[in-house]
């Protein structure tokens, strides 16, 4: 065996041994080198990419805060109210909550030619107006500055986005970041005259500090994002100035910034020490996890770009890429002619799902819905998800109105089918509101505007229907305060609201087995009003306990004498949120002698959603004294077969619209059938409403259906009609007899 002198192990140190000792170390060296210069390379374009985002993000606030007035300041209606000095929730409820709740601006304030406060609103409620006070020193300037502009007829900074001239600045208020941008209250219409320069003015405040930067981490991931007065403290902080007009500071935005090539470093570190001994192997290793971080980043900003454009839930397009898509589409039209439809959708009942059946379901209810809308829309229209249970679809190049119409029609019907939330079947409703450009103008706030004026035009119409914008919409919103008044004098007075009743048919045999009660209005200038109209107006205003006591005494003394087994009144949810609801009634019972076995009050399921609250007590109070509880037009609010057998109840009528469908391709056929079997097999009785042919009469009866109610058999009449009709005799009591 040779044995190696210290000569030779000393060349084959220099020889062998340093040299590859000395390559390796260089390799490392190198390695390292490389590492270190691309993980600041990495992190200096991140942080360098963080600040402009943050930069521009803030540079776009004062410009959509002018915008966002706009929306409100550029309008007739807002002229004549301001220059009328109307005290009023309009004002209120158009020039400041209205900003809060749907831009989020922090405060609003109008002042008149003299630069007098005329109103105030801060956080969503209305102020008294000198608490404009407390900004009027910085917005000062921002209001002369405006002043000037409008008494020179300056049209700087006005274009096809911009309506008027304005004036904002970042301003530092009680020790705060804010945009204040000043508005004139102008005519959008042209046709109202206002001394220039002598316009009412409105002031909105969006604080930076406050719910902006809550809204600007969340959106665009910023770590740890605040307000400071000084920059960035070390390299571990990024930061951007804050500055007004004049170039003075008011404060740093400061965030901790994502450093991917620091992250990459620190998964790195125990790797180095091998690469002492493995340095080409460790460089080639080394290489691979630079090419992985890369291509993690990349997707990492895929999806966060994915976040910013998209609802998390349903995967559709969120407010933002909706407003992007509906620009695009609308500066379409403008360029090739044609007409888009923005369509508003809302849920109704959602909140029920919710209480009822927890949040998960509710989750599953909106991916089943936007699941369905998804199919009923074409391949170039877009879906998205606006917040809650509020949906928005684009049609553009609509050929006509009736084809947009159908979409809304098509929607509301595929509603009415159940949802399947983990075994319970749910039935909810939707609301639809639909504007058409160019019809209702070319800007994409406005036709927003129109659109979900149509929807509230929708829901205040009874909601599970849709509406489409027209002119008269905005004339009703300002009308509805004079029909409140005009109810508030009918309920007080006597002959303007009546108690109709519709009789009650058995199924088997079509004899009259009870009576609904059912209130009708006659104005004594627009005539009869329907109860869809002035029964919602009655609940928004605190009038239906009025109009329930009134029919409710009506119906008991009109029926004490009548042979039926059922005399059936309507009931709100509202009124059984008074604790002495069901007092009040067994006062009414005895003060008439009505047997409380033959009154049935008819309510809506999610008066009974909440088992622990005053409907669920008054409710159960009431079936102690013997009076019988319905559900009223069942299917078509939020209705859950599965939770029938739950509900204290001892009728369910089926509402109008399925037996409607009978015939059609929609089941409802199968879904009455279901109820039906359900409702006997937990030992409820049914009721068929709106039956109007023979056919449909019919095909209740087989299916087990108890009563029947329809202007086949009986339309309804007034106490007299009823009177003769039992007067009669047994003979008139059966079905086929309409003069009623």
């Amino acid at each position: 065996m040779p044995v190696f002198s210290e000569p030779s192990r000393f060349r084959f140190f220099l020889r062998v041994v340093l040299p590859i000792l000395f390559v390796t170390l260089v390799i490392a060296g190198i390695t390292g080198l490389v590492v270190v210069w691309s993980s600041y390379k990495a992190d200096a374009v991140a942080v360098e990419r963080q600040e402009a985002l943050a930069a521009h993000v803030v540079s776009q606030l004062r410009s959509s805060v002018a915008h966002e007035q706009e929306s409100v300041t550029v309008w007739d209606d807002a002229v004549v109210a301001v220059e009328a000095r109307r005290g009023d929730d309009w004002v209120d409820y158009n020039l400041g909550s209205w900003m809060n709740t749907y831009f989020g601006h922090d405060a609003a304030y109008i002042i008149d030619g003299d630069d007098e406060p005329f109103y105030a609103s801060v956080g969503g409620e209305a102020q008294d107006a000198s608490a404009y006070r407390l900004i009027r020193e910085e917005a000062a300037p921002l209001v002369a500055t405006l002043r000037g502009k409008l008494r020179s007829s300056s049209t700087e900074g006005i274009s096809d986005r911009v309506l008027s001239v304005g004036a904002s600045d970042l301003v530092t208020l009680a020790g705060r970041p804010a945009v204040v941008s000043a508005k004139p209250i102008i005519s959008d219409t042209g046709e109202l005259q206002q001394v220039p320069g002598r316009q009412f003015i409105h002031v909105a405040v969006r604080y930076i500090d406050g719910s902006y930067l809550t809204e600007l981490s969340r959106d665009y991931l910023f770590d740890g994002l605040a307000f400071a007065e000084s920059p960035a403290a070390g390299i571990a902080e990024a930061s951007i100035p804050l500055a007004n007009d004049a170039g003075s500071p008011i404060g740093h935005l400061v965030w901790n910034p994502y450093r991917p090539g620091a992250t990459v470093l620190r998964g790195i570190l125990p790797v180095l020490g091998i690469v002492l001994a493995l340095a080409l192997s460790v460089l080639i290793v080394l290489l691979e996890l630079l090419r992985r971080r890369s291509t993690g980043l990349k997707d990492r900003e895929a999806w966060i770009h994915h976040l910013a454009h998209h609802d998390v839930l349903t995967g559709l397009p969120n407010r933002l890429q909706l407003n992007t898509a509906l620009d695009h589409s609308l500066q379409e039209i403008q360029r090739t002619g044609g007409q888009l439809a923005v369509v508003y959708l809302d849920l109704d009942h959602f909140k029920q799902v919710n209480d009822t059946l927890g949040h998960p379901a509710g989750d599953e209810l909106i991916r089943q819905f936007a699941d369905r809308l998804n199919e009923l829309t074409r391949s170039g229209d877009t879906v998205g998800r606006i917040g809650g249970d509020e949906f928005t679809i684009i049609l553009p190049d609509v050929k006509t109105q009736a084809d947009a119409e159908a979409l809304c029609q098509r929607v509301v019907e595929s509603v009415r089918r159940p949802f399947d939330l983990d075994g319970n079947q749910v039935f909810v409703g939707v609301s639809v509101g639909m504007a058409l450009a160019p019809d209702a103008g070319l800007e994409r706030t406005e036709i927003c505007r129109k659109a979900d004026t149509a929807l509230y035009h929708a829901k205040a119409s009874g909601r599970s229907r849709y509406a489409v914008f027209s002119t008269e919409m905005d004339a009703i919103l300002q009308t509805r305060r004079a029909l409140e008044l005009d109810l508030r004098k009918a309920i007080v007075e006597t002959g303007q609201i009546e108690v109709h009743y519709q009789p009650l048919f058995s199924a088997g045999n079509r004899a009259i087995t009870g009576v609904e009660a059912l209130l009708r209005w006659r104005h004594p200038v627009n005539g009869w009003i329907s109860p869809e109209v002035f029964i919602p107006l009655a609940e928004e205003t605190g009038l239906i306990g009025s109009l329930g006591e009134l029919v409710l005494h009506e119906a008991c003394s009109a029926a004490s004498d009548w042979p039926v087994e059922t005399i059936a009144v309507n009931v709100s949810a509202v009124e059984l949120q008074n604790p002495a609801y069901a007092l009040k009634v067994a006062e009414l019972l005895m003060a008439t002698g009505t047997p409380a076995s033959k009154l049935e009050l008819e309510l809506t399921e999610s008066a009974l959603t909440d088992a622990e609250g005053e409907c669920a007590r008054n409710v159960r109070a009431l079936r102690e004294l013997g009076v019988r509880i319905a559900i009223d037009d069942f299917g078509t609010g939020f209705s859950s077969l599965s939770r029938l057998q739950e509900l204290k109840v001892d009728r369910i009528k089926i509402d109008r619209s399925f037996v409607n469908g009978f015939g059609s391709s929609t089941g409802d056929e199968a879904i009455v059938r279901a109820i039906i079997n359900l409702a006997h097999a937990t030992g409820l009785k049914t009721t068929g409403e709106g039956v109007e042919t023979d056919a449909q009469g019919k095909s209740l009866e087989a299916m087990g259906c108890d009563e029947l109610q329809g202007y086949l058999l009986a339309r309804p009449g007034r106490r007299s009609e009823i009177d003769a009709l039992f007067d009669a005799g047994p003979a008139k009591t059966r079905a086929g007899r309409r003069s009623v």
